[in-house]
């Protein structure tokens, strides 16, 4: 007899209507199911799987970071034992995972269960003899279940999609694949309810939507200082965290890092200059561990609109908001840090001239991320079209690359073209001649309407939009809603 998991209802739970509405459809599906989860470190799996399905009997077994084969299968068993309450089953000695599974599934042959994997990559020791095995089991026993759901969960998206989603091994009609993405921006804004709009931007900016995170903010009395501490205080949960996200979410291949490492001290990279920084081909291993990064969200590529991603000018940059605040802020002041010399005034960690500049370029980042959101605002996402920056070709290493900050081209002949400002106050009236240059880079306008739209904080001042100039204007307001 199994005694499952007890899991309490988080009344902090918020968002995720699109991941809850498809397993509720799935635990109401008349036959065994196989449900992929996978998602970047602390976006919130665990919470997702155990909140949606705590009216269920789940019961849970969690992988073990850096531990060999042998002794994942006893953690495994050791775990069953605690549901059976039958101790010696913990001392079972097993010599493969298919006899793991086994026991497992002569516990749950009947009944409405959930059996959740965490961390699989782990247990799996990013191998898949785990796979194998389990693959056996569910076609011999545990699909008999009709009211089963088997969970498997992991924080290497890489390890996920490649050697589980892409498994034909598992692959059935019964399998379904949730990609679980950090907050968006309703969701932050929902989670952070009791904060201005701008705090709450601010927040999102620096340290991504990831659910963890914002948790930790919004433990002091404001966000920034809630940064701040987790951030320049010795111990701080902020100052460990870059080395936590690459041990659970991708294998100890130290290339992974170098790249990181290398993209957070440039604005951007081509695979030339990658593969010459970490001295190897530009071939089909670089191109898998380019693969891995951009499938954990940690970094990103992207081209001119104008040109094909298979082309040279294509450029990789870091994406995750987290790393690029770390390798910012934190990581230059590891030593003071260490020695405590934020501790008193944790706000001194973080010059406030730097960080507004900082969130400039951030909020660009963003708005290119949230691109969706800015067509169905401007009315045209039922229109295909194309979406990016445009720089020239021309522009050196030590320019931004970006002459147009976002530009949607647009299958009824429209160039959709923003500008994009993030302040303090409302955007002046120099915004005008500044847009005006930037659009001269801007090829086949004679074939193309050009919509203008300027993206802000706060919106602009009374002679900007007296001027007309600008088609339409979006606020933060908007892009939160």
């Amino acid at each position: 007899m199994l005694f499952p998991k007890k899991i309490k209802p988080n009344k902090n739970f918020v968002g995720r209507a699109f991941e809850i509405s498809k397993l509720d459809q799935i635990a109401k599906i008349d036959e065994a199911s196989i449900v992929i989860i996978y998602g970047r470190r602390r976006v919130g799996k665990t919470e997702l799987i155990e909140q949606v399905f705590r009216e269920r009997n789940l019961i849970k077994f969690e992988g073990l970071e850096g531990q060999d084969e042998m002794v994942q299968r006893q953690h495994v068993m050791e775990e069953l034992a605690e549901y059976t309450k039958n101790p010696l089953l913990g001392k079972v000695p097993t010599s493969s995972w298919r006899e793991v599974f086994k026991y497992i599934a002569a516990e749950i042959k009947t009944g409405s269960w959930t059996l959740y994997l965490e961390e699989l990559q782990w247990m799996a020791n990013y191998q898949t003899t785990l796979i194998s095995d389990l693959k056996y089991v569910w076609d011999n026993e545990l699909r008999h279940n009709p009211n089963l759901i088997l969970v498997l969960c992991g924080s290497s998206p890489s390890f996920m999609i490649n050697k589980v989603l892409h498994s034909k091994a598992l692959y059935n009609r019964s399998q379904h694949e949730i990609a679980l993405r950090p907050f968006s921006f309703e969701e932050t804004r929902e989670y952070l309810n009791k904060y201005p709009l701008k705090d709450v931007m601010d927040a999102y900016l620096s340290v991504g939507g990831i659910p963890e995170y914002l948790k930790r903010l919004k433990q002091e009395s404001s966000l920034y200082l809630g940064l701040c501490k987790e951030s320049f205080v010795t111990g701080g949960f902020f100052t460990t965290e870059h080395d936590r996200i690459f041990t659970s979410s991708l294998a100890k291949n130290p290339l992974y890092k170098k790249i990181i490492d290398f993209l957070s001290k440039q604005k951007f990279a081509n695979r030339t200059e990658i593969a010459e920084h970490l001295k190897i081909a530009t071939g089909g291993g670089l191109s898998d561990l380019l693969e891995d990064l951009t499938a954990c969200g940690f970094i990103d590529k992207y081209a001119p609109i104008d040109s094909p991603e298979s082309a040279r000018i294509v450029r990789y940059c870091l994406r995750d908001n987290f790393l690029q605040f770390f390798f910012k802020f934190i990581q230059p002041k590891i030593t003071g840090i260490s020695r405590g010399d934020f501790n008193d005034r944790p706000t001194q960690g973080l010059s406030n001239d730097i960080y507004l500049k900082w969130l400039g370029f951030a909020f660009e980042r963003a708005c290119r991320d949230s691109h969706a959101i800015i067509a169905k605002h401007l009315g045209f996402s039922a229109v295909e079209y194309q979406v990016g920056p445009y720089f020239s070709r021309s522009l050196d290493k030590e320019s931004p690359g970006f002459q147009i900050d976002l530009i949607f081209d647009r299958a009824d002949h429209v160039y959709t073209v923003c500008e994009i400002k993030y302040l303090q106050s409302k955007v002046p009236i120099r915004v005008i001649a500044e847009f005006e240059q930037k659009l001269a880079y801007l090829p086949n306008q004679e074939k193309y309407k050009i919509h203008k739209v300027l993206i802000s904080t706060l919106g602009a001042v009374e002679s900007v939009v007296d001027r007309g100039y600008f088609d339409d204007f979006l606020i933060l307001e908007d892009l939160f809603n």
